[in-house]
């Protein structure tokens, strides 16, 4: 089986809107929709859990509702950062699906996840325990110096840029979310799963990625998926 957790927890402070972006609109549609769109019509996803900011778990599912979403079965509270959201998600899977179950963990306001990169996940996860999307990384990295110089960059052909979505067996997700955390090892302020599992010593493999499938966190980032949406599928590259 093959479960869906999508964490929809932030309140979108860094877009400067009233309400959360992941609950803004686009054409009339609220870009998480758009995100559970996504996974509604991929065949390989059973079910769907939200991990959702507190206060707006029935509009979620009003909305749920009016856009189709028959999958979503569980909506689960946010914590207070992102890694205790996914973490509330991945207690709720465990609460209701078995240990072999493969729970694909995606980002609410990463609407444009497309589904040869969802299969792709999928089949890693199966293949080798777990699959993160992943991209070549195209611009150069280099490391600061001080406030304002360097002398030192990273090979680039040494990194691979890691996202959502990202897949896991759930009984491995789960007891490794457990040491982590009486360990308090991968709850740090920026932490993630795949931080927390390569924290932990457990080894990412990757899958395919997409530049398209990018997280909308800044108001530039919504006029670019604003853009995706009115140009369409536009088949005018070869």
């Amino acid at each position: 089986m093959n479960i869906a957790v999508i964490i929809a927890g932030g309140s979108g402070k860094r877009t400067g809107q009233d309400v959360p972006k992941q609950f803004l609109t686009v054409n009339d549609k609220p870009i998480i929709i758009y995100t559970l769109e996504n996974f509604e019509r991929n065949e390989l996803i059973d079910e769907i859990i939200v991990v959702c900011i507190d206060g707006w778990e029935h509009i979620l599912d009003a909305y749920a509702k009016q856009f189709g979403i028959k999958k979503l079965k569980y909506i689960v509270p946010s914590g207070d950062s992102a890694q205790e959201s996914i973490f509330n998600g991945v207690k709720a899977a465990r609460e209701h699906y078995a240990d072999d179950t493969c729970v694909i963990i995606h980002d609410g306001i990463r609407p444009l996840v497309d589904e040869s990169v969802l299969n792709d996940v999928i089949e890693k996860c199966y293949e080798y325990g777990n699959g993160v999307t992943s991209l070549p990384y195209n611009e150069q990295i280099f490391v600061i110096k001080d406030e304002k110089s360097t002398d030192k960059y990273i090979p680039r052909e040494t990194l691979r840029r890691v996202s959502t979505p990202q897949a896991y067996k759930l009984k491995k997700l789960y007891d490794c979310y457990v040491k982590a955390k009486k360990t308090g090892v991968g709850f740090g302020p920026s932490s993630y799963v795949n931080t927390m599992m390569a924290d932990l010593g457990e080894t990412l493999y990757f899958a395919k990625g997409s530049d398209k499938n990018i997280k909308l966190t800044t108001k530039d980032d919504l006029q670019i998926f604003f853009g995706y949406i009115e140009a369409g599928e536009k088949n005018w590259l070869k």
